[in-house]
């Protein structure tokens, strides 16, 4: 691990997975982006073309809200919805009054930006690839008072105990955990959404990932009453549009997570084929970050850069790694799919590392 203070420069915080199947890559078959490829399901289009109907209407937000509070044990002044995790960490950049952030990297890179945006300075503990970037919270500055971690990870697929997050908390200090890709791990241990015991928590939850509805924005943010109104009053008005409300309403009922319990399974079970799929190449120097517990996986290769270039040519896409703090260009994040796809992808990986 190493600290470091930063303005950002050298990496790219803007970067995201979807600009690799933007334009020349629409016809790529997409390994870059981390949203489920079967989603949404039948039943949840309909429920979203459902609402349609209801758009000469201001959205209301009170029975979603209630609904995610129930799905997680929790009262109502303890959730906010927001227009997908992002809106979040914006949020949270404005309303805190923080004198020292700090962002654990490898990690989602939008928390940063939305601080360096707000004006703060913003300090990154960086975890290290011989420590299988695993948290040790005794890296983090003692005067640290908001602390970000990702769990699982994005992008190094890293499922950090949830006692070890818990040792972050301090008085004083607000740890943001950001739990985008937790229900994606089968029974989603060491999950902290639904905990009321640890002081300054907060957690952000997103359901475009395992519902293919990142095109909708919604997520919510779990945390104290106080912390809440704080976020609520930064938060414009009507800021979660009524077909993302039904959705997020839909998406909490029994019968949404019973599938989506059932889909972490299946991934994990695609992540394996994938994971020993990758072994084979070891003499090539391909290394996969293990164990990976999220619903893609983080390759460091030599020459990244040009068998990523390589695998496009091929019809394959997948998410640079240089523009996360941490990492450098020999790193890719490989989502995980059905395996028929993997098999068709471990193919062409195999002839782009046979070219010069």
């Amino acid at each position: 691990m190493r600290t470091e203070a930063t303005g950002g420069a050298g990496h790219d915080l803007r970067h995201h997975g979807d600009a690799e199947v933007r334009d020349d890559g629409a016809a790529l078959t997409d390994l870059a982006v981390n949203v489920r490829a079967d989603t949404p399901p039948p039943w949840l289009r309909e429920e979203i073309a459902g609402s349609l109907s209801s758009l000469a209407a201001y959205p209301d937000g009170r029975a979603a809200r209630a609904a995610v509070a129930a799905r997680h044990g929790l009262p109502v002044e303890r959730v906010l919805l927001t227009a997908g995790a992002a809106e979040a960490f914006v949020l949270l950049a404005r309303a805190l009054k923080v004198r020292r952030p700090v962002v654990v990297h490898p990690q989602f890179t939008e928390p940063e930006a939305a601080l360096r945006d707000a004006g703060h300075t913003v300090d990154r503990v960086l975890l290290r690839e011989e420590d299988g970037f695993r948290l040790d919270p005794a890296d983090v500055p003692e005067d640290a008072d908001l602390v970000v971690i990702g769990n699982p990870t994005n992008p190094t697929s890293v499922l950090h105990p949830a006692g070890t997050v818990v040792r972050l908390a301090r008085p004083g200090r607000t740890v943001v955990v950001d739990e985008a890709f937790m229900d994606a791990v089968p029974g989603e241990r060491e999950a902290l959404a639904g905990r009321t015991d640890v002081p300054g928590l907060v957690v952000l939850r997103s359901l475009t990932k395992t519902w293919g509805l990142a095109g909708l924005r919604v997520g919510y943010v779990l945390a104290a009453p106080e912390v809440i109104a704080e976020l609520e009053r930064a938060q414009p008005l009507w800021p979660v549009s009524t077909p993302a409300l039904v959705a997020a309403e839909a998406c909490v009922a029994p019968r949404a997570l019973a599938e989506a319990g059932h889909a972490a399974h299946r991934i994990a079970g695609d992540r394996a084929h994938l994971v020993a799929g990758l072994a084979a190449f070891a003499a090539h120097g391909v290394r996969v970050v293990e164990p990976a517990e999220g619903p893609f996986v983080l390759v460091r290769m030599p020459g990244a850069d040009g068998v990523r270039r390589r695998l496009r040519e091929l019809g394959y896409a997948v998410r640079r790694g240089d523009t996360f703090p941490g990492l450098g260009r020999e790193w890719v994040r490989i989502a995980v799919r059905d395996r028929a796809t993997a098999d068709g992808f471990l193919r062409a990986l195999s002839a782009a590392l046979a070219r010069p």
